[in-house]
């Protein structure tokens, strides 16, 4: 019955034969270390991976800015991978922070910038299964913010915003259940600052839960309270470049589109919407190609994107000026 189902789940429906996709799958699945939990479930990753394989070759073989390929996330339908995004940002709400406007001219903002080529930001982490990207994207801003600040590159501590920004520890948010940048900003202010990751390592991205707050085990790095936090204006391109052009910037995006779970390299010019559903961190902005882009670092391992990192398009054209995927819808960043 197993071989029956393998069969037709992995010839029906495809361009090549079941051996073709078969070995292609056995091999992602040795690179990425994956499991299936029982025969039916094997079935499924297969069909899935084989549609994806041909989702990916259709896509390259057109005419595109950017290009698609396998991941961790190969195995993933649809429906699989929007459940996979969601929970992880909570809606975005009202904050009395002060709001970085777009400059009176622009030709004062550099025409580029990438805080990654000037030791501003930490290699890419991974949030693994907990709904926890609020939480990176929030330990990005403050680490750009603090090496801008003292010349000193420090990597800060994930899960204690997991474990201890809650109701319980005075905060808002909700551990692998999400949460939202603003919101930490004020809980690492309030808390005095933030650990390191390596005093506070990170562990829920394979329990899927956040832990028990153990900040007291550890010491807030001194210097890291934010003295307040910024939104950028809305809606403008003009505002996030001049922000950028002073740190990384959070940023919220709506990341449960296929062609962003299979996203491999290139300006990132398809269809995405303005649901946010992600948090992550704008590091950079420039021009490739002709394209204009803002370069953004995600919190799903090296493995994704290019290298860990996408260039969102850059223009007034995305989503009605609402920003590729929804960023410049909301975004933050600290005040040290």
């Amino acid at each position: 019955m197993f071989f029956v189902l393998t069969q037709a789940v992995a010839v029906m429906g495809h361009v090549h034969d079941r051996a073709f996709y078969e070995e292609k799958f056995f091999n992602w699945m040795k690179t990425h270390k994956m499991k299936a939990v029982n025969g039916m479930h094997f079935v499924q990753m297969l069909k899935n991976f084989a549609d994806n394989e041909d989702y990916i070759t259709a896509h390259n073989s057109g005419k595109s800015t950017y290009r698609l390929g396998h991941n961790q996330f190969s195995h993933l339908d649809s429906a699989e991978w929007s459940a996979f995004i969601k929970g992880g940002l909570s809606k975005p709400e009202q904050h009395s922070a002060s709001v970085h406007s777009a400059p009176s001219n622009l030709a004062d903002v550099p025409s580029s910038i990438d805080w990654t080529t000037k030791g501003a930001v930490t290699p890419v982490k991974n949030q693994g299964q907990c709904g926890s990207c609020w939480s990176f994207s929030t330990t990005g801003a403050l680490e750009g913010a603090y090496e801008i600040k003292n010349g000193d590159l420090v990597s800060f501590s994930e899960q204690e915003l997991v474990d201890c920004d809650n109701r319980k520890g005075g905060g808002k948010d909700m551990g692998c259940n999400g949460g939202l940048m603003d919101n930490a900003f004020d809980w690492i202010a309030k808390n005095g600052g933030l650990c390191t990751e390596a005093d506070y390592p990170y562990t829920s991205g394979d329990t899927k839960t956040a832990g028990t707050c153990s900040k007291d085990s550890c010491t807030s790095v001194s210097g890291s309270a934010p003295k307040s936090h910024s939104d950028v204006q809305t809606a403008s391109d003009s505002a996030m470049m001049s922000a950028l052009a002073q740190q990384p910037v959070s940023i919220a995006i709506e990341a449960d589109q296929k062609d962003f779970q299979l996203y491999t390299s290139g300006v990132f010019t398809g269809s995405c919407g303005t649901n946010l559903d992600h948090g992550v961190l704008a590091v950079g902005y420039g021009t490739s190609s002709g394209d204009d882009f803002y370069k953004v670092k995600n919190s799903w391992g090296e493995t994704w994107g290019d290298a860990g990192f996408i260039m969102l398009g850059r223009g007034d054209q995305y989503n009605k000026g609402q920003g590729q995927c929804g960023m410049l819808m909301s975004a933050s960043y600290p005040n040290l």
